[in-house]
């Protein structure tokens, strides 16, 4: 069963969100059979390469808040992401265009490494102090990963290279009437929005799994019936 997830590395609630979905897997009896794939959704996609700025002003203008209430509100996110066992920075983040790091994350499904970048952003974004917004610390976290350093620095000096592939995730997540993130569509027939709690999850893949086509049940018969195998024809 695939779970397609929409998400950008500088949304706080894909962050929580993953982490609560990555539970509920964890508990849902089949969920060695859930394959999950990033999808890419920028939240600013039109914020210069170099345009880094403080998380903190930036939602107070954004929001029309004060300062003091957007630093409450990060404290709020950090309570909640230490209560699904998730490293917070409250103060002292940047924010800045994510486009490249969406790139890396398609270059890294390629490569069989998309789950351990897409990891390895979130925890660089969120959990540590250095800022993730410039070529050098992308190149540093994605190798740290898993990938080859000159493999991931030729994609970001490459403005074209996996482009159109973040750009056709953005236009679906159009078209299935997405406008912000986290979302989930299971197994292409369920859309979830928002970070919901693990027990909805849940609830979600259990409902998903058993509206599946079910497994061929064979009717036995008789004993005698007919039929060939390994060792040849009954006659």
């Amino acid at each position: 069963m695939r779970v397609d997830i929409w998400s950008d590395i500088a949304c706080p609630w894909c962050y929580v969100g993953k982490a609560r979905f990555d539970k509920a897997v964890s508990q849902f009896a089949n969920g060695d059979q859930v394959e999950v794939r990033h999808r890419s959704f920028e939240l600013d996609p039109g914020r210069a390469p170099n345009d880094i700025a403080p998380v903190v002003p930036m939602i107070a203008e954004k929001y029309g808040i004060s300062v003091a209430q957007a630093q409450a509100n990060e404290y709020k996110l950090g309570d909640l992401a230490s209560a699904e066992g998730l490293e917070y920075q409250t103060e002292g983040r940047d924010h800045g265009s994510t486009f490249d790091l969406h790139r890396i994350l398609h270059f890294a499904a390629e490569k069989g490494l998309e789950a351990e970048v897409w990891e390895a952003f979130y925890r660089a974004n969120f959990a540590e102090e250095a800022s993730l917004y410039d070529c050098g610390r992308i190149v540093e976290v994605a190798v740290a990963a898993g990938l080859d350093k000159d493999e991931v620095t030729a994609v970001l000096e490459d403005p074209a290279a996996y482009r159109e592939a973040v750009k056709a995730d953005e236009a679906e997540a159009a078209a299935l009437g997405a406008n912000g993130v986290p979302f989930f569509v299971i197994d292409g027939k369920y859309g979830v929005s928002g970070a919901q709690p693990t027990e909805v999850f849940g609830e979600i893949l259990d409902k998903a799994w058993g509206e599946r086509k079910p497994a061929i049940i064979t009717v036995a018969g008789t004993d005698d019936a007919e039929a060939c195998g390994p060792d040849g024809c009954a006659i």
